[in-house]
């Protein structure tokens, strides 16, 4: 989320106007699909990286981190998805919601205690402005009007995954969370050299911080079913660039099972 905000809503608009919603519903389209088979006949440049094995996924050296899965962007009662429906617009951003509803708020919990069980490292990322006024927010966030205060509603994680115990929680103003939080020094201090990630939105916020993550050495596992976009195209696109990116995708299932593999 934070100052992408005007395009993730850009994104919702263009979804409306081309019409796309009408076939877009929950177990429709991209919902269905494994991470590994979203549009297996598309090809980037890079598709060899899709044969990568995945990174092991164990204490002390991974992390799950969920990227501003909150009341601001991921609530229908509540920030941005409750002002699309109070202006009218509750069918261009049906297709998220349900997709938050129905798979990625499930599939985060799920991970969450997989990985709590087994002594992993699990990181919260949301967006929220450092002051009351948004003074500090950049240039963009404040053309879009994208202000978060701290202490509110609309700032605080989805209490169906909301953390647990210590567990680390980071704020941001920006799209990635290697530009707007201390992550980078935070992840290197505790060992950290895997990540696996789920949020939103997929094509923002989610693959921004993934791009910077690899670029910065980290190894990193996507759960596609753990995030979700504007529309399944939007979804399968985003998705696609960050598998060429050299990451691995994977569905909530398959790192579950890679989880129960770790040593007690």
């Amino acid at each position: 989320m934070g100052h992408s905000h005007g395009a993730d809503e850009n994104g919702a608009h263009a979804h409306r106007a081309h019409g796309e919603e009408s076939g877009h519903r929950a177990g429709s389209g991209d919902g269905a699909r494994s991470g590994h088979g979203a549009h297996p006949g598309r090809r980037g440049p890079h598709a060899h990286h899709s044969g990568l094995a995945a990174p092991d996924i164990r204490p002390g050296t991974a992390s799950l981190v969920i990227i501003d899965v909150q009341y601001h962007g991921a609530d229908r009662a509540h920030g941005l998805l409750r002002a699309r429906i109070d202006a009218g617009e509750a069918d261009a951003i049906e297709y998220f919601a349900q997709r938050v509803e129905t798979q990625l708020i499930p599939n985060v919990r799920r991970l969450e205690d997989a990985f709590r069980a087994a002594g992993i490292e699990v990181i919260h990322v949301r967006t929220q402005s450092l002051t009351q006024d948004g003074r500090d927010r950049g240039p963009s966030a404040k053309a879009h009007g994208t202000h978060i205060p701290p202490g509110s509603r609309e700032a605080e994680i989805i209490d169906a995954i909301a953390p647990v115990g210590d567990e680390i929680v980071l704020s941001k103003t920006t799209s990635s969370a290697f530009n707007g939080t201390t992550i980078e020094q935070v992840l290197r201090n505790i060992g950290i050299t895997t990540l696996v990630v789920g949020g939103v939105v997929t094509g923002s916020c989610v693959e921004m911080t993934v791009r910077d993550a690899v670029d910065r050495g980290f190894r990193v596992i996507v759960v596609e079913d753990a995030t979700a976009s504007w529309a399944p195209e939007m979804q399968a696109a985003a998705i696609d660039g960050m598998r060429d990116k050299s990451a691995t995708v994977l569905t909530a299932a398959e790192v579950e099972a890679l989880v129960a593999g770790v040593p007690a």
